[in-house]
């Protein structure tokens, strides 16, 4: 027959089958049965075994104890474990079976602590629902993001092609997903390809996701009627996203609902659009070459937690209204103008706790004496944060410090100076704050005294000066007499032991404090809990205070940082335009120019849209600088948008609603995709999304297969951009099809721009700058010679080239082998693939032709001739007479 602990632990086990169960044990978290095994062989800790029952025998087990519990978390969660927590939540008698639940269930979006939890970045939990087609036949998906930590929790819906990249931005680490309909645990519903790839997915069952049942669940929380105060009218999958949330952090982890803010609704259009292509391909915040390589690294320069989930919030959600931007670039501005209080108020964040976390952790009861001492902490810190702010002139953000100054006050008052990590263990409150935590306090650390004290009374009052207090590990505290005045005794003395010397006695007031000593420590424990529950309460109370003190804070952290990165390395700031063109002068790539010696880096100019072209077709060699510089404009745009000083001797910048990168690309085998066809889906993405307001940099468009198939792919996903109904998007378009120089002949918005090239005394150099026309030729032979490519392949390579530019190289006519050798089938490829095409004069005329017409003043006769003109005119200039 099983034992009780037995059954209590099967009941809580049967009701979390697909979790990891830690049963707390006095000062162990223990691990039974199959859960044993995998505990012990993820830790690496011994399994080992325990009797619990006639029936069952010894049964496995393994644990931990509970002081070392949150580091061994991250390991169990990290190997992709979800963790049940069962406590105790009963007191020990001795007499009676322990009361235990599970509290809450650790999975890698509800983890509140540790090194999982990324210090300066968000630790999402998102929801996903499909919210069928819009009126124009869209798909839509609502989504529902929380960071239990910090309470915050947005609201959005998108198109089913926008929501990989709203998802790349916060990288989720758990995401819940609908079941299909039908499904019995383990489905889920299908994503749009791409859609957080690395994340945990968490299947839930579809009607968790319901709009209305999600509705009134939310109201019930937030105590409202609608959520039309939040702005949710009509975003049915984003409030069904949002129920899900709320439904499971109620079954895994209720107390964090406590921390829950009001939702937030992010409006799509408010925000710059960023594809993971785009976002991976900018290397915004990783890098193949390492974090140091990535954009975050070069401008992260915040001391607080706040502040650096802000700046990556930023930083992969730019602004599309010049006037937001503008207010976060007066804010930095701010900053580059006062480095004196710029640098003391660095110095004063330096090592500053998190506010935000913290707050979440008061609410969700979670907060220990020495989470509430940085609490304190971190609030202390705040009047010099607003005293440099007002100096500065930042005078609105000073305001919002000022209001957490009521929390700081109650934690001063109320706090120990240094208290212990948990209630019990040490002095957790000051002096006077709770008195009766002091009276048990004093009794339990001078129980000596107070056994003194009531000897020396008892003396007094029977005035027998011979008595003492005893101890006996059996009886416990004793009054003692000696023999020749135990006569004297008086009659509340009750006799207990008798002695050859001396007579005991038990007496009502002492056994009072021995049950007191000995139930001290643990009523002190008690006492302090409670004590330290009305603390949080305060704490909570100034919670709204001290968010918005934390949102301050967080600005001014990133601005003052970003200030730094700019006096530093002579960043400007940006001009803002709502609309219009793209101009940089002396643009320099943020992160390789810090790779490089000191005035190492090539700086360089561009001009995209109004008086400029609006498509530059960028040419020149490998190495020669071409995607530095297609990367450092969009980079530059990017950081600007964000708010942030941009690395170039100046820069106006019309706002942009989306910026599209297809640089580089690698096979994806695993979903059947090689490089190619991968290229070939995201530039079809980026022609059907981009708009006259978009910024497009394209790179080798076409070069994953044969030279003719590329070149009509290239040129066609250009006049695709250029003749784009509505306006042509600002694009970048860097080929080494050569033959597309052409199209800046043909096509009014289209320019040529190259990689300058200087040949001294036989050798090429690369001079990294990008100056007007064409490149003349590739220098892919001489690249090749750099790469180490064996000087007898160099050297034929530079005799094959040669035939070919002399036209040596016919259908036929080469082979490309050594001498005498059979040709390559079909012949040698072309050196110039010539599309047909219009000279350049004959469009340019028709098209002069084409814009002097005015339809308003022609009858439909007139018009109808006129078009067949312009057709014969057309037909002559293709050499297609008649």
């Amino acid at each position: 027959m099983s034992t009780p602990v037995r059954r209590q632990y099967l009941a809580l086990k049967a009701l979390h089958p697909d979790a990891l169960l830690l049963f707390r044990m006095g000062d162990f978290y223990e691990a039974f049965d199959d859960d044993a095994g995998v505990l012990a062989e993820t830790l690496g800790i011994a399994l080992t075994s325990r009797p619990l029952g006639k029936a069952e025998g010894r049964i496995p087990m393994a644990g931990v104890p509970h002081h070392a519990l949150e580091r061994h978390l991250d390991q169990l969660v990290a190997a992709g474990h979800r963790v049940a927590l069962a406590e105790q939540t009963g007191e020990a008698d001795g007499r009676t079976l322990v009361e235990r639940r599970v509290t809450r269930v650790v999975t890698p979006g509800t983890v509140e602590a540790g090194a999982l939890l990324p210090a300066a970045g968000h630790n999402w939990l998102v929801a996903v629902a499909p919210g069928g087609a819009d009126g124009a036949g869209a798909e839509r998906w609502g989504l529902a993001a929380c960071d239990v930590t910090t309470g915050e929790l947005e609201c959005m819906v998108v198109e089913a092609g926008v929501l990989g990249g709203e998802l790349a931005r916060r990288a989720p680490r758990e995401l819940l997903v609908p079941e299909p309909a039908g499904a019995r645990g383990g489905g889920e519903a299908a994503l749009p390809e791409g859609a957080a790839e690395t994340a945990r997915r968490t299947p839930r069952p579809a009607r968790a996701f319901a709009p209305g049942e999600a509705a009134r669940a939310l109201c019930e929380h937030y105590g409202v009627a609608s959520l039309d105060g939040f702005g949710l009218r009509g975003m049915e999958a984003a409030v069904g996203a949002a129920g899900a949330l709320l439904g499971y952090l109620a079954e895994s982890w209720p107390q964090a609902l406590r921390n829950l803010r009001e939702p937030r609704v992010i409006a799509s259009g408010a925000y710059v659009e960023l594809d993971p292509q785009t976002v991976r391909t900018l290397e915004l915040f990783e890098s193949p070459a390492g974090p140091e390589a990535a954009l975050i690294a070069v401008l992260d320069r915040t001391r607080t937690g706040p502040g650096g989930r802000l700046l990556r919030a930023r930083l992969a959600r730019p602004v599309r209204a010049a006037a937001e931007a503008e207010r976060r670039l007066d804010e930095v501005a701010a900053w580059v103008g006062a480095p004196l209080e710029r640098a003391a108020l660095r110095r004063a964040l330096r090592g500053l706790p998190d506010p935000e976390r913290l707050l979440g952790r008061v609410r969700a009861g979670s907060a220990g004496p020495r989470q509430l001492a940085q609490l304190r902490a971190a609030l202390g810190v705040l009047p010099e944060a607003g005293e440099q702010a007002r100096a500065a002139g930042l005078l609105a953000l000073a305001g919002d410090l000022a209001g957490a100054a009521e929390a700081h006050a109650a934690l001063a008052a109320g706090l120990a100076e240094e208290p212990p990590a948990e209630a019990g263990d040490g002095a957790s409150l000051r002096t006077g704050f709770a008195p009766d935590v002091d009276e048990l306090r004093a009794l339990a650390e001078d129980a000596r005294g107070a056994l003194t004290a009531l000897e020396a009374a008892e003396r007094e009052r029977t005035g027998l000066g011979a008595l003492k207090v005893g101890y006996h590990r059996v009886f416990g505290y004793y009054l003692e007499l000696p023999r020749a005045q135990a006569e004297r005794a008086p009659d509340e003395y009750e006799p207990r032991q008798t002695l050859a010397g001396a007579q005991r006695y038990r007496y009502g007031p002492l056994s009072e404090l021995e049950d007191r000593i000995l139930g001290a420590r643990e009523e002190l424990a008690g006492a302090e809990r409670a004590a330290l529950e009305r603390l949080c309460a305060q704490v909570a109370a100034s919670g709204a205070a001290i968010e918005r003190a934390a949102a301050a804070l967080a600005r001014l952290d990133v601005a003052a940082g970003l200030a730094e990165v700019a006096s530093e390395h002579g960043y400007v700031r940006p001009l803002l335009r709502p609309a219009g063109p793209i101009v940089i002068a002396s643009g320099r790539h943020a992160v390789i120019e810090r790779r490089m010696e000191p005035g190492a880096f090539v700086p360089n100019d561009c001009e995209l849209g109004g008086a400029a072209p609006d498509i530059v077709v960028l040419t020149g060699p490998n190495m020669g600088g071409k995607s530095t510089y297609l990367r450092q404009t969009a980079l530059i745009v990017v950081m600007a948008q964000a708010g942030s000083y941009v690395p170039a001797g100046r820069a106006e910048i019309g706002m942009v609603d989306r910026v599209f990168t297809r640089v580089g690309a690698s096979d994806e085998l695993a979903a059947g995709r090689s490089t190619f066809m991968r290229e070939m889906v995201e530039t079809a993405e980026i022609l059907r999304r981009a708009t006259e307001r978009s910024l497009v940099v394209l790179d080798e468009v076409g070069r994953g297969t044969s030279t003719g198939d590329g070149l009509a792919i290239a040129r066609a996903v250009v006049e695709a951009l250029h003749h784009r109904p509505g306006g042509t998007p600002r694009t970048l378009f860097a080929t080494h099809y050569r033959e597309l120089t052409a199209l800046a002949g043909l096509l009014p918005r289209v320019e040529n721009r190259s990689v300058a090239v200087a040949e001294r005394g036989g050798e090429v150099v690369f001079l990294h700058r990008i100056v007007d026309g064409a490149a003349d030729r590739a220098y892919g032979v001489h690249v090749a010679a750099l790469a180490g490519l064996p000087r007898a392949v160099v050297a034929r390579a530079r005799e094959l080239l040669a035939q070919i530019e002399t036209g040596e190289a016919r259908e036929g006519g080469m082979a490309w082998g050594a001498p005498g050798a059979p040709a390559a089938p079909g012949g040698a490829a072309p050196a110039q693939l010539a599309l047909p095409v219009a000279p350049p004069a004959a469009e340019r005329a028709l098209a002069e032709t084409v814009a002097g017409l005015e339809p308003d003043e022609l009858s439909p006769l007139e018009a109808l001739q006129r078009l067949y003109e312009l057709r014969a005119e057309a037909r002559r200039g293709l050499g297609r007479e008649g």
